[in-house]
């Protein structure tokens, strides 16, 4: 049974005129009489009572008639749904992200992105930057916001924030005021840090600014999340360093002070295997980017 032979038999099912039906199938009669008989033999059964008064469906040809249209229509939707995939307008993207991505870069993303493309779904999972990295080797997900340099091979990306690290204090603490402050007042201080499994890049990073300014750093809590971090900082547990972006959360009961020394920037990156072939994945980068470029 070919769908051409279904499209035939349900236009002349509206025009029950042989002539009116070849007209608006844009074919001549002949082919048009043979494909019904091509239908009827495939379904077994006449499906047209044709005499001198005209065309009439049989009993059988009203029966097929609306199962015939519910095909045609599934394979229409079906043919779109594909050409949209295709095009980069539909279909799904799986995007990991890092927590503080929430508070600089992805949600203008998104926000632009789904009122650009209302039928791609976009499932998002918060991994840590070294979970990504794992995820995106093993083709889980298709994209993710990282917080690393250590980019494998074979992967592209794009810088999409770069934000200042700032000293994280309780409101208490006796700098808490300060305009500015040195990294090596906080020498005596218990830090809260986020883990070296969940982000090695800057956990190092701290602990060799700390070095720089010529003190070990006492860990006091080793976090999975920097939201974590600066909540134990807001009960008064200890003091840190932080993405400025963190200052968006609004937590209470913290100061967030820059460094008289700034460290290296804290860099947020969109990442994913390069030339992978997906529509949706070129046309969710073209959005990053068009949100990187301030950056």
């Amino acid at each position: 049974m070919e769908f051409r032979h279904l499209r035939c038999f349900t236009v002349l099912a509206e025009e029950l005129h042989f002539g009116r039906a070849a007209q608006r199938l844009a074919m001549t009669q002949p082919p048009l009489s043979m494909a019904i008989q091509q239908l009827e033999a495939d379904v077994g059964a006449r499906l047209f009572e044709r005499n001198s008064r005209g065309v009439a469906l049989t009993a059988a040809g009203l029966a097929f008639l609306p199962r015939a249209q519910a095909l045609l229509e599934q394979a229409a939707l079906a043919a779109r749904e594909a050409r949209d995939v295709g095009q980069g307008l539909a279909g799904q993207l799986q995007i990991g992200f890092a927590g503080t991505v929430l508070y600089r870069g992805l949600p203008q993303v998104l926000r632009a992105f789904a009122a650009a493309h209302p039928k791609l779904r976009l499932a998002l999972r918060e991994l840590s930057s070294s979970e990504q990295l794992v995820e995106l080797v093993h083709d889980r997900l298709d994209l993710g916001f990282v917080h690393t340099t250590r980019v494998p091979a074979g992967f592209s990306q794009i810088l999409v924030s770069s934000q200042p690290f700032m000293a994280c204090l309780p409101v208490s603490h006796p700098m808490a005021k300060k305009r500015k402050l040195p990294l090596q007042a906080l020498k005596d201080e218990s830090f809260a840090i986020v883990m070296r499994a969940v982000s090695p890049d800057y956990h190092d990073r701290i602990l060799a600014a700390c070095a720089d300014a010529g003190f070990e750093p006492a860990l006091g809590f080793e976090l999975r999340h920097w939201l974590s971090v600066v909540s134990v900082i807001a009960q008064g547990l200890g003091v840190g360093l932080v993405p400025a972006a963190l200052q968006q959360a609004g937590l209470p009961g913290v100061m967030f002070l820059p460094l008289e020394q700034p460290l290296a920037p804290y860099d947020t990156h969109c990442l994913w295997r390069t030339g992978r072939d997906q529509s949706a994945l070129g046309a969710f980068l073209a959005a990053v980017q068009r949100a990187a470029a301030p950056a």
